[in-house]
């Protein structure tokens, strides 16, 4: 994904071509288990995801969502099928390239914030910017402190993940998946370890945010308000769309 540079204030703007098919899988196919304990998982399986959109994806536990979406973020490999990102079939490409597409076109929120707590929010947003290199030091600083500002964050830049609330920690983890400006991003239950008030702030977060970078957003989740919000719901059962 391009970069344009604001000559105002040095911030990295993205482009935004909503309505764009940003990943698609098509027919894949997943059995977790051994033996008498193989179970499957993911029965042929295809979806898409448009940037600029919230698709979530809900169903009861152990119907093949999570599976799913680490199929689609390349942490797991499919035993049949195709995973579409950036114009080419990735679903059984190399480890090398496995990680640099997810440094480049994919960022991950996950229920726990998974954050460094050694570092500060500004060092953990800057993590994923430091592993790609795509932008010069100068760059990396301003766009990290313009999206911790966008999350409400900008007057505790400073301050190590351990001295943030669990909202607070939420919060970075997502300015962290928007870092490489990746045209998808994949939450697993991100509102799953929050109450009531800093869910539907986090959720509102994400979605603007993404939405305003022309993003494609799939999420899980078991929360029917926080699906109910999205633009689109999938539902599974035993490993198959149902809708």
């Amino acid at each position: 994904m391009s970069a344009i540079n604001n000559k105002d204030n040095n911030i990295i703007q993205p482009e935004n071509p909503a309505g764009e098919v940003a990943l698609r899988c098509e027919k894949l196919v997943r059995h977790l288990g051994e033996g008498e304990a193989r179970v499957h998982v993911l029965r042929e399986v295809s979806f898409s995801a448009r940037r600029g959109s919230v698709t979530a994806i809900v169903g009861p536990s152990g119907c093949g969502k999570s599976t799913l979406l680490y199929l689609l973020g390349l942490l797991d490999r499919p035993e049949g099928g195709e995973i579409w990102i950036g114009g080419r079939d990735v679903a059984q490409a190399g480890d090398d390239e496995r990680t640099a597409i997810r440094n480049e076109h994919i960022g991950f929120v996950f229920q726990f914030h998974f954050l460094l707590p050694e570092f500060t929010a500004l060092e953990n947003v800057m993590l994923p910017m430091n592993r790609l290199g795509r932008w010069p030091m100068a760059k990396r600083l301003d766009w990290a402190r313009h999206l911790l500002d966008a999350v409400g964050l900008g007057a505790k830049t400073h301050r190590l993940a351990t001295q943030l609330s669990g909202g607070e920690q939420q919060r970075v983890a997502i300015a962290r998946a928007l870092a490489n400006q990746p045209s998808i991003i994949l939450a697993d239950e991100p509102t799953g370890n929050l109450d009531v008030k800093n869910s539907a702030i986090v959720f509102d977060l994400l979605t603007r945010l993404a939405k305003e970078n022309g993003q494609a957003i799939t999420l899980v989740t078991h929360n029917p308000e926080i699906a109910d919000r999205c633009d689109r719901i999938r539902t599974m059962r035993d490993g198959v769309f149902i809708d």
